[in-house]
């Protein structure tokens, strides 16, 4: 990333129309997640945090948690900023929130996002099962994938 350094931070209400772009350029054909539906993240509580790029949102990520598990609800970057690491930036933050935790992560990815899985699979991330027709509308398949706790 030769334009500048990404930094990770705290998402913010002001960063969620930035947020929806980003979710209508990736998941057109999934029913991308509205202003309100971030909003609602945010609101509830969860863990979410945003990356940024000489203060331009290109990513952002949330994490449920509760006393048993953490979830990851979502990881996204925008297609200009794919491959370079972002991503892995941002499951990294959300996986140590969870090892503060001491808890098992689970999530779920299209069958057909190969970089997803394998970045999934390299953090320790392994198949759990398969969910049919998962995301709507496109009726995509899920693998549901999960990492064990990490009490170190």
């Amino acid at each position: 990333m030769s334009a500048g350094t990404v930094t990770i931070a705290p998402l913010r209400h002001e960063d969620v129309p930035r947020c929806v772009e980003i979710e209508r350029e990736l998941f057109p054909g999934d029913d991308p997640w509205s202003e309100n539906a971030f909003r609602g993240e945010l609101d509830s509580g969860h863990f979410y945090v945003g990356a940024h790029l000489d203060g331009h949102l290109i990513g952002y990520a949330g994490l449920a948690l509760t006393t048993f598990e953490a979830s990851v609800h979502t990881i996204a970057v925008d297609k200009q900023h794919q491959g370079l690491g972002v991503g892995k930036l941002l499951l990294r933050t959300l996986l140590a929130r969870a090892d503060e935790h001491g808890v098992p992560v689970f999530l779920e990815v299209r069958t057909d996002n190969a970089p997803a899985i394998a970045l999934y699979l390299a953090h320790g991330f392994e198949h759990l099962g398969l969910r049919r027709r998962y995301y709507q509308p496109s009726g995509a398949d899920a693998y549901t994938m999960g990492r064990p706790a990490n009490r170190d």
